[in-house]
């Protein structure tokens, strides 16, 4: 049926094409005459100017401002473009169709246009539904397509070199929607648009922006282009139920006025809403009747940024007046938007184009071929139409390429085409409907977000709501809307429970028999209750149990949760963990309790109270070490105290006891012993200090041992476990299961429990010597068995219980807000009491350091022995280096005066070390028994001597006598003077006369 109309229009249309060529052609003419009469001097003759056929295809309805004012540009392009360019060979000639907002007919116009007008190009069409069929027209006849208002991100799939775009598509404006999104942190949005491709293009697009600033899509609501009011109005009541205040409307102009007033009707645009308009609404808002301004109080909106140039302010005074001569029938006062400023940008840029494409051929150079490549210029008026008989055009694929390197500054901007035929995007305004008009809040532009004022230069702006100006909201409110109410004369929120036989203190399901009532309760219900009664609103709910007809489970928490994902539930209350699987399909809110996954074993007693328990405050190691360091104290302090002090010298068992006593006895601190070098007192004083640490230390912990009641778990810990291979319980239908296994436990050593009573009986018949579970359960547990039980480390890491919403559900910020408020206050603690006991109650049954019960280890004070350790060694050093200096000659390798031989290395060590052994005459300490010892070592050497022992071979003068008289003399001398040392309290005299006689006798 449609080719049949196509088919019938034909002649028409042909008929009328000649009436129109043959009326340019006289112009022309008469043109040219005036022209050459004019010339007073100069060429005779001008040169030959080339008409080129042009195509424009748009909907010329008296309410369709984008075709109106769209063939107005276009008209005052061609006009104004060869006022200013005389000297081009080129003229563009205008061929319009009306194509009615009629998709065929739009094609049927084009395919007019290629076969009986040849034009080079087609302007046009209006929308993105009519160029759908008209690119594959151009791109079978090489003719482009160049439409200033289809901006459907749909066309973009066809690929074709023969259309270009002169106007945003409308996947980049979604990106400044997003960002007002995220500005003011709304979650949810809902896309309004219009169920045709003009609308449905944007969608996608749209979803995947929101989705970017994590904003869910709940709902998408399509209206028909021919929808009616009550239709629209159904729309409008369903969007109200719902719980989603932020709408984004994409639909044309005249369905977006009549949307409008159906929402302020219907108490849409009140408090609360938020209203986002596309730049298909916005681009008209100078235009609309105040009444639809009226109804639209308050709507944020996108458009195009145009620079307000003196090119674009002069422009628009002379579009406004031909606009109103050509149009007096239109009483509104219309303005120029976006769509007409393309609509000159892309006429001059394809008469640009068509210049450089003419190479002095004539018309020849834009005719078209036929498939015989046979020059054909008329068409019979029975084919007019037919699509087997399409020409190509010769020049098409030049003007395609010249096309798409075009650039120049126009209008709208700097016009210039990307290498997919799209129009290079640009800033977009963000605007507020409010009063008479639409008032500019901010700008958005691709890498710099949001921003007040729009300069090239500006800093990066980011999407915050500071970088916009001060916005009206629907019902003229002071705060910004939340994004979303809870709809009072909506559906409640359904909130799934689940049916479980343990741990019913969290949650528990029971329906009376009798009335056939489901009663909800447990500590999970309680906090819940406890958070929605600390919102700032209303938030009315419902209890549905997730269990089957007869009341049983429907299922494990796991299937509950993937039910909310499903959206048969809007929330999930219960002992829910918090874990990573499931956070890929739902999302929850903060913990409401405490976290982590930990075992649960019985106590024994730990035995400490016996003969030898002085022995446990510390371990092993610790005490080898110190009695070491003892015997290692004692050595370092003799060796230093041993030449200077009398305490440490005399036989060697005394010496040695001296040395062990005066050790051991710092230990609490009874040692009498002199000590004289000041080496030894540092290291004395440093030792008293890590032997007072060590005694306080044992005091602390031996008194802790004996009067503190410890118990004992009868595990250490999960490894003791593996390695026995001991049966291990959990709880039933639990995520622990998984965590067991990951941990190395097999499948037959695990025992499953339903509850508390389940697991302590298992307990009792020794099933099982341990059990994991989550820290609620588990202090749940103990708060009723905790004489017998307690709670070891390490705890797994898991992040508690919490509710569970939908993915991007805008209640899970203000419930996680609430939960913190409910749980920093003293609501939280009377929960917990009502339903676990007080605390009190039951001592903490948990222990942190089961594998060395509380003894203290070489690894606290191993730095203390080394600071002692240090001190002694270098001390020692020090007296060494400083005798083995003072003594060097002892050990120099000199000739023996009786062997005549050097003596060896070790007997000169050996007289070292005898040097060593005796006293240091030169301390202090033994200045009063220098003489005596001196006069000792002289009585002893007369002792061995006589005069036979010596051969003295000297020769004596005769006044001296013979040398054994004074041989003799000496020794009595000597012994008179050694007997006046040994007795210095004696008769000095009569030792003197007493040596005397020994001297006459001898």
């Amino acid at each position: 049926m449609k080719p049949r109309i196509c088919r019938r229009r034909g002649p028409r249309n042909q008929c009328w094409l000649r009436f129109c060529i043959t009326a340019v052609c006289c112009a022309a003419v008469i043109s040219n005459m005036t022209a050459v009469e004019g010339q007073s001097t100069g060429s005779s003759s001008n040169n030959a100017t080339v008409v080129v056929n042009i195509g424009v295809i748009l909907d010329l309805n008296r309410t369709d401002f984008v075709g109106q004012v769209g063939l107005s540009c276009v008209e005052m392009a061609v006009s104004e473009f060869y006022d200013s360019h005389p000297d081009y060979t080129t003229r563009l000639a205008i061929a319009t169709r009306d194509s009615q907002r009629d998709v065929v007919l739009a094609a049927a116009s084009a395919l007019d246009l290629i076969k009986n007008v040849q034009v080079q190009a087609i302007l046009g069409p209006e929308t993105s539904m009519q160029a759908n069929f008209l690119i594959p027209l151009g791109e079978k006849a090489q003719v482009p397509i160049i439409s200033f208002s289809a901006s459907s991100p749909t066309l973009a799939s066809i690929r074709s070199p023969y259309f270009f775009r002169a106007t945003q598509k409308d996947s980049t404006q979604v990106n400044a929607i997003a960002a007002i999104v995220k500005a003011f942190g709304w979650r949810q949005a809902v896309p309004v648009y219009i169920d045709n491709a003009f609308g449905q293009g944007i969608v996608p697009s749209l979803v995947d922006s929101l989705d970017a600033v994590d904003a869910r899509v709940p709902y998408r609501s399509a209206i028909s282009p021919s929808a009616t009011d009550d239709q629209i109005g159904q729309e409008l009541y369903k969007l109200m139920t719902m719980q989603t205040r932020v709408f984004v409307v994409h639909v044309s102009p005249h369905l977006a006025a009549r949307l409008f007033a159906k929402a302020k009707e219907v108490g849409m645009m009140s408090a609360g809403y938020v209203w986002i308009v596309t730049d298909g609404i916005t681009d008209f808002l100078s235009s609309v009747d105040p009444s639809v301004l009226k109804s639209m109080q308050g709507v944020l909106g996108v458009k195009p940024h145009v620079p307000q140039t003196k090119e674009v302010i002069d422009f628009r005074a002379r579009w406004k007046r031909k606009f109103r001569q050509d149009h007096p029938e239109i009483l509104l006062d219309a303005d120029l938007n976006s769509y007409g400023l393309w609509a000159y940008d892309a006429t001059v840029a394809l008469a640009m184009a068509v210049e450089k494409t003419a190479d002095g051929g004539g018309a020849t150079n834009f005719s078209f071929v036929n498939n015989d490549d046979n020059i054909f210029s008329n068409v019979s008026d029975s084919s007019s139409t037919d699509l087997e008989s399409i020409g190509v055009s010769s020049n098409g694929p030049n003007l395609a390429r010249e096309l798409s390197r075009t650039s120049f500054a126009g209008l709208s901007g700097d016009f210039a085409m990307e290498e997919d035929g799209e129009l290079r995007a640009s800033a977009y305004e963000v605007v507020n409907v409010n009063g008479n008009g639409a008032r500019v809040v901010g700008f958005w532009t691709r890498g710099e977000g949001l921003a007040r004022e729009h300069v090239a230069t500006t800093s990066r702006g980011g999407s915050s709501r500071a970088k916009l100006g001060t916005v009206i909201w629907p019902g003229d409110p002071g705060a910004v809307p939340r994004g979303f109410e809870i709809p009072t004369s909506g559906k409640k929120l359904r909130i799934g429970v689940p049916v479980k036989s343990g741990f019913s203190e969290f949650v528990s399901v029971t329906t009376d028999l009798e009335t056939n009532k489901t009663s909800v309760i447990g500590y999970s219900i309680d906090i819940f209750e406890a958070v929605v009664q600390a919102l700032p609103y209303a938030l009315p709910f419902e209890y549905v149990p997730y269990a089957k007809p007869n009341g049983e489970s429907a299922g494990t928490y796991d299937d509950l949760v993937y039910q909310v994902f499903l959206g048969n539930f809007e929330c999930m209350i219960a002992d829910t963990t918090v874990i990573a699987n499931r956070s890929n399909y739902v999302d929850f809110t903060l913990p409401y309790t405490e976290s982590g996954v930990s075992m649960l074993v019985p106590v024994k007693p730990n035995g400490s109270k016996n003969a030898w328990s002085f022995l446990k405050p510390l371990t092993w190691d610790l005490w080898v070490t110190t009695f070491l360091f003892f015997l290692f104290i004692g050595f370092v302090v003799w060796a230093l105290e041993h030449r200077i002090s009398k305490d440490f010298r005399g036989p060697p068992s005394h010496q040695v006891g001296t040395s062990l006593w005066f050790s051991f006895s710092t230990m609490v601190f009874a040692h009498r012993e002199n000590v004289v070098s000041n080496l030894a007192r540092t290291v004395v004083i440093i030792w008293c200090l890590v032997v007072l640490i060590i005694t306080q230390s044992y005091t602390a912990s031996f008194t802790s041992l004996l009067t503190v009641q410890r118990l004992q778990p009868t595990v250490a810990d999960m490894n003791e476990l593996l390695r026995k291979g001991d049966f291990v319980g959990y709880q039933d239908v639990s995520f622990v299961f998984g965590l067991l296994k990951r941990l190395g436990f097999r499948d037959d050593r695990l025992v499953p429990y339903k509850n508390s009573e389940h697991c302590n009986s298992l307990f009792n018949q020794g099933k099982i010597v341990a059990a994991f579970d989550e820290v609620p359960y588990i202090k749940l547990f103990l708060a009723k068995h905790c004489s017998k039980y307690m709670m070891t480390d390490p705890t797994y890491k898991a992040d508690g219980f919490g509710f569970v919403f939908p993915k991007g559900s805008p209640l899970v910020a203000d419930i996680s807000r609430a939960i913190l408020n409910v749980t920093e206050g003293d609501k939280m603690t009377k929960i917990e009491e009502a339903w676990f006991g007080k605390k009190d109650r039951c001592p903490e049954s948990t222990t942190s350091t089961v594998s060395s019960g509380g003894q203290l280890g070489l690894n606290s004070f191993w730095s203390l022995f080394m600071i002692a350790g240090v001190a002694a060694v270098s001390a020692l050093c020090i007296f060494t280096v400083q005798f083995v200096y003072e003594y060097r000659k002892l050990m120099s390798p000199q000739v023996d005066d009786d062997s005549q031989s050097k003596p060896s290395f070790w007997g000169r060590l050996l007289n070292l070390l005898k040097t060593f052994d005796n006293k240091d005459l030169e301390c202090h300490t033994f200045r009063g028994d220098r003489v005596g010892d001196q006069n000792e070592v002289r009585l002893a050497s007369l002792n061995v001597m006589s005069p036979s022992m010596y051969s003295v071979h000297t020769e004596f003068p005769p006044s001296m006598g013979s040398s054994s008289e004074l041989h003799d003399n000496t020794i009595a001398q000597e012994v008179a003077i050694i007997s006046i040392d040994l007795h210095p309290d004696s008769d000095g005299e009569g030792l003197v006369a007493t040596a005397n006689d020994e001297i006459t006798r001898h």
